[in-house]
């Protein structure tokens, strides 16, 4: 049996996350994903996202899979069909068939999220829905020292949301790259993983240090200490991008 992948790419203002939370009334990207397969397919049809963003998250490179045995329209058309039915902020950007066994989460190798900063002096009304205004100067240099410690290895549970049991904590950090552009920062950070808020958390005390309220030095002190109040805060959700999902 083939497996169908789709990348997708979203605006989550008006959606309450990816995940669907059945009896909670809440509009999610993956029920508005089904309800457009199951009437393409007409059969239910259920769907597994690589990653399970937040509400407010956005994502340029989402990608879900599901069961293709009930998949009446040719994969080179797939992206077609879907994006004659979706809303405007939910859009299919290709698909691909799979080979059996493949799982848009658990076959992943490692996925980028961007977090984006717009350090302007004043708030902008068309970068309110995709960024996180910050008018104060920020200290990148200080910025980059801090990511650096967190590039590698590392138990991330002083960057985790309160309340999200896992099996382990341990994630590899393959880089973060901070760049300016503008008045925009952009903090792109790529890993096998990421914890709940983990993105958001480790942003936020990047922020902490380019306001000069953390000094780099004591990055590693908060990783090294699991302790999830030292961390972030949690920057809000409308600044953070599903950039890519890879694949081996």
């Amino acid at each position: 049996m083939s497996i169908i992948k789709v990348t997708i790419m979203y605006d989550g203002t008006n959606y309450h996350g990816f995940q669907e939370q059945r009896g909670s009334g809440f509009q999610t990207i993956q029920s508005v994903l089904e309800e457009t397969l199951s009437l393409i397919a007409k059969a239910p049809l259920s769907i597994v996202g690589a990653g399970r963003t937040d509400a407010g998250v956005h994502a340029r490179g989402q990608v879900i899979s599901f069961p293709g045995q009930h998949w009446p329209v040719p994969i080179e058309r797939t992206v077609y069909a879907l994006n004659a039915i979706l809303p405007e902020d939910v859009k299919a950007v290709a698909a691909r068939e799979m080979p059996e066994g493949f799982h848009a989460r658990f076959s992943a190798v490692a996925k980028t999220y961007k977090y984006t900063i717009y350090n302007g002096q004043w708030p902008s009304p068309l970068r309110r829905l995709y960024s996180y205004h910050v008018p104060h100067r920020l200290d990148l240099d200080k910025m980059r020292q801090a990511a650096a410690f967190l590039e590698g290895e590392h138990d991330f549970s002083a960057f985790r949301a309160l309340g999200t049991p896992v099996k382990s904590t341990v994630r590899l950090m393959h880089r973060i790259v901070l760049a300016q552009k503008g008045e925009c920062i952009h903090i792109s950070m790529r890993a096998n993983g990421f914890l709940y808020h983990m993105a958001r958390l480790l942003t936020g005390t990047l922020l902490r240090v380019g306001l000069g309220k953390l000094n780099p030095d004591e990055t590693p002190k908060i990783l090294t200490s699991g302790n999830s109040l030292l961390g972030g805060p949690a920057l809000p959700a409308r600044g953070l991008c599903l950039e890519e999902v890879e694949y081996a």
